[in-house]
C-alpha cells in the first residue's frame, strides 16, 4: 500500500528495476560506442550513463513519440490545445508538430499525464 511519509514501495521496487534496466541498456550502447572511439565524450559519466542517455533522447526523441502517438486518434490532443513553433500554431493530429518535431514541453509532463 502508499504510505503518506514513505510513499509506495511496489513503486520504488518498480522503479529501482527500471533503473537497473537502463544501466545494463546503456552499458551495452557505451561498450559499441567505446569500441568506436566515442568514449572520451562519457568519460565522467560513471555507471549511470546519464549523457549517454541525454544524447541518446536527443537523437530518438521523434522517432518514440511517432511510435507513442502512432495509435492516437487524428483529432488527439493534450488536456490543452498542443502549440509548437513557439507557440504560433497548433499541432494538426496525433499530439504532433507540422513538421513531425515532439511537442518540446512534452518531454517535462510524466507520462501518466499524456494519456
Amino acid at each position: 500500500g502508499k504510505d503518506l511519509f514513505r510513499g509506495n514501495d511496489e513503486e520504488k521496487k518498480r522503479r529501482e528495476k527500471l533503473e537497473n534496466n537502463l544501466k545494463t541498456i546503456f552499458g551495452h550502447i557505451y561498450e559499441e560506442l567505446s569500441k568506436k572511439g566515442a568514449q572520451t565524450r562519457y568519460n565522467g559519466d560513471g555507471g549511470n550513463y546519464f549523457q549517454l542517455r541525454e544524447d541518446w533522447w536527443y537523437a530518438n526523441r521523434r522517432q518514440v513519440w511517432k511510435a507513442l502517438t502512432c495509435k492516437a486518434p487524428q483529432d488527439a490532443n493534450y488536456f490543452r490545445q498542443t502549440v509548437c513553433s513557439e507557440g504560433k500554431t497548433a499541432t494538426k493530429g496525433k499530439c504532433r508538430c507540422i513538421s513531425g518535431d515532439v511537442p518540446t514541453y512534452f518531454d517535462y509532463v510524466p507520462q501518466y499525464l499524456r494519456w
